[in-house]
């Protein structure tokens, strides 16, 4: 079932393995560090070192974060040479991530809601 489709399925319950997985990526956009991860994957690949230089935390606590994001499916990386890449997974994620900061921005800005 995919959101553009879903309107046909509203009186349905979705398979409770895709709840579950839906679940632990929104608790994984529940964190603001993370957040900012994702949206600075979304644009490129990064490492954790320049990762860590743009949300000004410690190159551990955002290595943590990254591999949450990635047992939860939302990023993935590679290694180029002896750095490591990481990068959403999909269009998917971003989309998902744009959607909660236009909620968020809704609710802030107190713009109208429309379908």
């Amino acid at each position: 079932m995919y959101a553009h489709n879903a309107s046909a399925h509203w009186a349905e319950l979705p398979d409770p393995e895709l709840v579950d997985t839906a679940a632990t990526a929104l608790r994984m956009l529940s964190d603001p560090t993370r957040l900012r991860l994702l949206w600075l994957l979304s644009g490129t690949e990064l490492d954790v070192t320049t990762l860590a230089a743009r949300v000004e935390l410690a190159r551990p606590a955002v290595s943590q974060h990254l591999a949450k994001l990635e047992l939860a499916g939302l990023v993935l990386r590679r290694r180029n040479g002896r750095r490591m890449l990481y990068r959403t997974r999909g269009g998917h994620v971003r989309r998902m991530l744009v959607e909660a900061l236009n909620a968020a921005e809704h609710q802030v800005r107190g713009l109208p809601e429309h379908d």
